[in-house]
């Protein structure tokens, strides 16, 4: 079965801006703390500058990845639906398994493709808790920010295409799905898509309205970023959860002036005195 570009669409800018309103805030780790530094800040924009890079110049990179993911994502996806993500409980981990099977039994369906990206999209809110754990706010907001840059300089510059062609059309053996991107009706999303909202959600989760805020961002310069897709055939995914990012962080800082500025312009309460 097939479905149009727009309801396509709308559902997998959905699926990106819930994962962003999806990660819980955790309590450090104390055996994380150990680790914990600006270094792991890089691994956003190294992950994508990497992966397109290595399936164009090492050979059966794409079918690697394809079994990384088909051997990483569903245990990720059961972390957060027990642990990572809001409204987790232990029991609903075991949600991972009918959402795999559906994935795998019906995966030249609609329904297949949306439990196949569900899953991946679930996998991304644990990595994006993980990697908030490691990773100093500040620096993770740099991250967010380097691979959205990335990612347009890849695709600005040609080189994103055909990499993602291959990445997409590697097969598992045996039938089994596909997790290391997301298809859903007419259009792809690459998993990076999804992972950086995981991290954007993940650095706002101590905030609960900063993190709705940061979702609905996310929605609406999808959305209208995606009309692009008239004149052009791929676009950089990554950018409308920097901009959102982008945002909330202009908006913020804003009010911090604002504060200040009607603090200093308060006139001093006059000083009681004393009748004699």
């Amino acid at each position: 079965m097939t479905l149009g570009f727009i309801p396509s669409d709308a559902a997998m800018l959905a699926l990106q801006a819930g994962v962003v309103a999806a990660p819980r805030a955790v309590p450090r780790i104390d055996w994380l703390r150990r680790f914990r530094g600006w270094g792991w800040a890089v691994l956003p924009i190294a992950s994508i500058v990497g992966v397109i890079f290595g399936i164009r110049y090492v050979s059966d990179t794409a079918t690697w990845l394809t079994y990384l993911a088909l051997i990483a994502v569903p245990p990720l996806a059961a972390v957060a639906l027990g642990w990572a993500m809001r409204g987790s409980t232990p029991l609903a981990a075991l949600g991972a398994v009918p959402l795999f099977a559906i994935a795998w039994a019906a995966k030249d369906s609609l329904a297949g493709e949306a439990a196949g990206s569900i899953l991946s999209a679930l996998s991304c809110v644990t990595l994006g808790v993980l990697l908030a754990a490691l990773t100093p706010p500040g620096w993770l907001k740099v991250g967010i920010l380097l691979m959205a840059g990335a990612d347009v300089w890849l695709v600005a510059s040609d080189l994103l295409q055909n990499p993602n062609a291959t990445l997409g059309a590697a097969q598992p053996a045996v039938g089994l799905p596909q997790l290391q991107s997301e298809i859903f009706g007419s259009v792809t999303m690459g998993y990076g898509d999804l992972f950086v909202a995981g991290l954007l959600g993940a650095v706002l989760a101590t905030r609960r309205p900063l993190q709705l805020s940061g979702a609905l961002l996310t929605l609406v310069f999808a959305g209208l970023f995606d009309l692009l897709f008239f004149v052009v055939s791929e676009l950089p995914a990554t950018v409308p959860v920097a901009l959102a990012l982008i945002t909330l962080e202009v908006w913020e800082r804003r009010a911090r002036v604002l504060s200040v500025f009607r603090r200093r312009s308060r006139p001093a309460a006059a000083t009681p005195r004393r009748a004699t």
